[in-house]
């Protein structure tokens, strides 16, 4: 997989690519979770309604909504009659208090790898990584961020491979004191989540001042506080 590939495999919002007949040709990883709550086929009929009159690339803002999924705007591109692709962008479906988080310079990854290495002890369950090498230490209460993540990984400990990401989540960010700040995530995906575990997950999340999405993934947001 070449450098530019990799972008795309890991890019927050998905991408498929057609042929003229409607058969997938190639989608990304966070494409393959939105085709469990959206078809192939509503989504090659939604590149055919927004797509240029003529070849080249068509950007559109609309509001779509699939199960969990929600949207704000598509891009879809098209040079000859042989394909189409669309890349669907992800509206924010976070929410984070407005006072600026507290805590001591951190290095995201020493966590996570921390409360992998404690989750995985007498266990056969095969965990996995994709980290963006980009994300900076930022500033965070660490001891609430890792028995958060405990939480997390112990929410899908019926499964038998776990997956973290963390990756930027391009174009968004938030405002703290009128200054901007990126957003990045962490994201923990499994075959098996445990609902009975989910109520009190985000009663801790919301005690310790953590926004977390529950889909196909359980899914922080954080924002990147450097100084």
């Amino acid at each position: 997989m070449t450098f530019e590939q990799q972008w795309i495999e890991y890019d927050y919002n998905p991408f498929i690519l057609f042929n003229s007949n409607g058969k997938i040709l190639s989608l990304n990883a966070e494409a393959q979770f939105l085709l469990g709550s959206a078809t192939s086929a509503e989504l090659f009929d939604l590149a055919k309604t927004y797509a240029s009159v003529n070849f080249g690339f068509k950007t559109t803002f609309v509001e779509l909504e699939y199960g969990r999924y929600k949207f704000f705007g598509i891009t879809v591109g098209y040079e000859d009659e042989e394909q189409i692709g669309i890349k669907l962008y992800q509206a924010p479906s976070y929410k984070l208090n407005t006072k600026k988080p507290e805590g001591e310079l951190t290095n995201i990854f020493t966590i996570i790898d921390l409360c992998i290495a404690t989750n995985s002890i007498s266990s056969n369950i095969e965990y996995t990584k994709s980290y963006d090498p980009t994300i900076p230490d930022i500033i965070v209460d660490s001891n609430k961020l890792i028995k958060l993540l405990n939480k997390m990984y112990a929410s899908v400990q019926k499964s038998d491979t776990i997956n973290t990401k963390v990756h930027y989540r391009v174009g968004e960010h938030i405002k703290f004191e009128d200054k901007k700040y990126s957003i990045f995530s962490i994201s923990i995906s499994a075959e098996t989540i445990d609902e009975s575990k989910l109520t009190e997950l985000k009663i801790m999340a919301q005690e310790s001042n953590f926004y977390i999405d529950i889909s196909n993934s359980l899914t922080i947001n954080l924002p990147m506080i450097t100084s």
